[in-house]
């Protein structure tokens, strides 16, 4: 019957109360063994990732990144029996499979290193005492604490605290955060707003909430500017091959040539056009550079953040842990009427939980003064803590003494305080002065206050707390300036604190409250956040509009950030960066998780991504210039005098010897812009043009003499032409490279020998006549020379060039 039946819903949460009512009790938490038992039995708390069948992988890449033309050609060269040619191609195949497979696979095992640097942390009672323990090893059973910003890491049902508040958008839709209580169930990737209890944990991986929904949560893939550019010109590349290619197939179909061999030819010349490397390009270089960034402490969450930070042009950085060292210090105590240093001190005590290891309240826990408040510790007990909220901003604790006497301390932002106790105007004017005070010598100022039985708040007095600026923010400043970068800093602490600060690190001092813009219409309001120095008062929630502003005028922002409130504007910014200590909602926000204090962490990071911005920029005008060198050459020559300068495999060898060492290139040697990096498609189309004209003068110029005084036969000449195009195309590397002379920046290893290698396989290939047409050492040796004449004339114009851009002098130092 209905009535008797179980659904499997009904059976899980049966099971969860079985669950709770055997474990709540218990405060000791599991044992390592139980947790290891229980793994055995639930698995490990992950949601694994649907991979591809390496075997399907390998065979996509076979079955090329050309879709179609290149195994058109290869079925064609069987057809007419050109078996040559179809070894060379199939080999081409085989290679770019293995290649473009292990690139992948290298990429993916950089992300799969990055993601594990990045992994969720829990709070777990093991064994009797509390540790921190990778999310993923969660079992249910455990006993796990939640506060303020944390993600949640498994389905909870919740045993201990108040309440909470978590955001359970990503999951549910819901925009607005929900209240959790005791028994209520918190899921999984929800994120803390505020509160903090204890949970038992009740579901893992794919049993939790998030893991029967994560395909549908899964964040939409985003593609940078620079991706967008450089698919751009694929495309224009693309389309520029299939029409030339086109016209010269037409004609050849008119002149009444073979059929078959013209499709072959017409392919295989589409296929040496079109820039096959370049999704192995972007990979690897993405990857080699999310590597280094992780050897820095700068760990990638969304690969494409490397690409936009090297156009970062407007640094928004938080002050507390970036600029200043977030070693809070105990400076000055001024009690009220009727209190002593020693109550204002010992009230502050009370209202601070060491466990929670907040900065502000080791800060006054540890400081010196309070060592002698030990003893009187000893005879209160805190019946009630309720942690700080960035919206009520206090704690507050519920005290009973030895004599059974409750009251409430709390201790917060000084008008908070001040409209808790109700104080009076005189004592507001008071707190106004001290708190300027203070400002001006860089303290950030604290109220503490205490309740009687019957909830009667007074102000006990005030705390001053610094945090002083790091010894390298000064000169890590300094060269971020030089590098083009506004450096702009954001706090939540008194005009006046950031105005010291910012003199002490030597930062210009306009500093703008958040009254200034956020009332202002979007046009006035987005000169006066560009004009600002920096931003002082200011709440999480203002950055969002600070970065929205600064993005409105052009600028390529990004924004630093710690807290659950930052997020929005992490994610906002054109990079968001995590700074050291952020909480888990930050880190899954950000682009860019920094694992260690400071700003010079970022500053590097900021270098490392304008050196792959290069390496991705030098490899594109290459492209455009072998493209325009080889294709322009091949169908002139066709169109033109009738003739076929190279064959449809050395074509394909061509693409092949190419290929190779150009992948090389995320290893070179570049030095750093002086300047945010900017998609300069002029410069870059103005180069290439000229580069792959140059190129075309010497082809036709070699082709002239080989076919007049030299008076070669046809197969000895395209054997000519063949290798001339591999040794100048892989010259060309070394001319695109740089900005000064081929000499300035030392060339990387890899990309240097690789193409030594390559020029060495060309040369034996029509020396020894290796699938082509020998022409011996003699002829080889004239290709060389004549080559190496055109790469110095190539590097002597690509310098004048620049000269003519730059308007200023040649410049060795990009």
């Amino acid at each position: 019957m209905a009535g008797q039946e179980i659904t499997t819903e009904e059976a899980r949460d049966r099971s969860i109360d079985d669950l709770f009512e055997t474990l709540s009790s218990r405060r000791e938490g599991l044992t390592q063994s139980e947790a290891q038992n229980r793994v055995q039995r639930y698995g490990h708390n992950e949601i694994p990732e649907r991979k591809e069948n390496p075997i399907i992988k390998f065979l996509r890449y076979f079955w090329g990144p050309i879709p179609w033309m290149i195994e058109a050609a290869l079925i064609i060269s069987a057809v007419i029996q050109r078996w040559e040619d179809f070894a060379i191609i199939s080999s081409l195949l085989l290679i770019n499979a293995i290649v473009g497979f292990w690139q992948e696979r290298q990429a993916g095992n950089a992300i799969e290193m990055l993601r594990e640097r990045l992994a969720l942390e829990a709070r777990v009672l093991r064994d009797g005492t509390w540790q921190k323990l990778p999310a993923r090893e969660l079992v249910p059973g455990d006993i796990v604490r939640v506060r303020l910003g944390d993600v949640v890491p498994a389905d909870l049902k919740f045993i201990e605290g108040d309440y909470l508040s978590a955001d359970e958008s990503a999951l549910t839709g819901e925009s607005l955060p929900v209240d959790k209580h005791l028994s209520d169930v918190g899921y999984s990737g929800s994120v803390v707003k505020q509160g903090e209890m204890t949970g038992l944990v009740v579901s893992t991986g794919l049993n939790t909430f998030f893991g029967k929904t994560a395909r549908l949560a899964q964040e939409a893939a985003t593609v940078s500017h620079f991706q967008k550019a450089v698919i751009k010109i694929g495309d224009y590349l693309i389309v520029l091959a299939i029409a030339l290619v086109s016209i010269t197939f037409i004609v050849s179909i008119f002149r009444q040539e073979n059929l078959l061999e013209t499709l072959q030819f017409a392919l295989v010349l589409i296929v040496a056009a079109i820039p096959a490397a370049m999704p192995a390009v972007l990979s690897i270089t993405m990857a080699v550079g999310a590597v280094a960034l992780a050897r820095k402490e700068a760990i990638v969450s969304k690969l494409v953040a490397i690409e936009e930070m090297a156009g970062v042009d407007i640094l928004c950085s938080d002050k507390t842990g970036t600029i200043t060292e977030n070693r809070l210090t105990l400076s000055d105590i001024v009690p009220f009427e009727g209190v002593s240093k020693e109550d204002v001190l010992l009230d502050a005590v009370l209202a601070s939980r060491e466990e929670d290891q907040d900065p502000i309240d080791m800060a006054i826990i540890t400081s010196e003064q309070s060592k002698d408040q030990q003893k009187k510790l000893a005879a209160y007990k805190v019946l009630n803590f309720k942690p700080f909220d960035p919206v009520v901003k206090r704690t507050e604790a519920a005290i009973e003494d030895a004599d059974g006497n409750r009251f409430k301390v709390a201790k917060g932002a000084p008008q908070v305080i001040l409209k808790l106790t109700g104080g009076s105007r005189g004592l507001e004017e008071r707190i106004d002065e001290l708190s300027t005070t203070f400002a001006k010598k860089g303290f950030r100022m604290l109220g503490v206050a205490r309740s009687n039985a019957d909830d009667a708040w007074s102000y006990a007095g005030v705390l001053g707390l610094y945090d002083p600026p790091r010894d390298d923010s000064a000169a890590t400043i300094k060269t971020a300036q030089e590098m083009g970068l506004d450096i702009k800093m954001v706090t939540g602490d008194h005009v006046a604190i950031a105005k010291e600060i910012a003199r002490e690190v030597e930062l210009k001092s306009d500093i703008a409250t958040a009254d200034a813009f956020l009332k202002e219409h979007d046009t006035e309001a987005g000169e006066i956040v560009e004009k600002a120095d920096g931003f002082a008062e200011v709440f999480p929630e203002h950055k969002y509009r600070i970065v929205s502003l600064l993005q409105s005028r052009g600028h390529i922002v990004g924004m630093t950030g710690d807290g659950v409130n930052d997020a929005p504007a992490l994610k906002k910014a054109d990079v968001g960066i995590a700074v050291a200590g952020a909480t888990d909602a930050a880190k899954s926000a950000a682009s860019i998780v920094i694992t260690k204090p400071g700003l010079s962490v970022i500053i590097d990071a900021i270098k490392e991504s304008r050196k792959i911005f290069q390496r991705m920029n030098h490899y594109v005008i290459y492209r455009i210039t072998e493209t325009i060198r080889v294709l322009f050459f091949v169908t002139l020559s066709i169109l033109l005098f009738n003739f076929f300068p190279i064959t449809a495999l050395m074509i394909v060898l061509l693409a092949l010897l190419n290929d190779i060492p150009i992948m090389t290139i995320a290893y070179d040697n570049v030095v750093y812009s002086k300047s945010p990096e900017k998609w300069k498609m002029r410069e870059i189309l103005t180069l290439s043009t000229i580069f792959g004209f140059v190129g075309l003068v010497f082809s036709f110029a070699l082709l002239y003499l080989a076919v007049g005084p030299l008076a070669l036969s046809l197969p000895v000449i395209q054997s000519l032409v063949f290798l001339k195009l591999a040794v100048a195309g892989h010259l060309t590397i070394f001319v695109t490279r740089t900005r000064g002379p081929f000499w300035s920046i030392r060339p990387g290893s890899a990309l240097l020998w690789s193409a030594i290698v390559t020029k060495i396989i060309a040369t034996l290939i029509v020396v020894y006549g290796i699938f082509v047409t020998p022409i011996g050492w003699y002829l080889a040796g004239f290709v060389w020379l004549y080559a190496l004449i055109g790469f110095l004339v190539m590097d002597f114009i690509k310098v004048r060039t620049y000269n003519v851009i730059d308007h200023s002098g040649i410049r060795f130092s990009r």
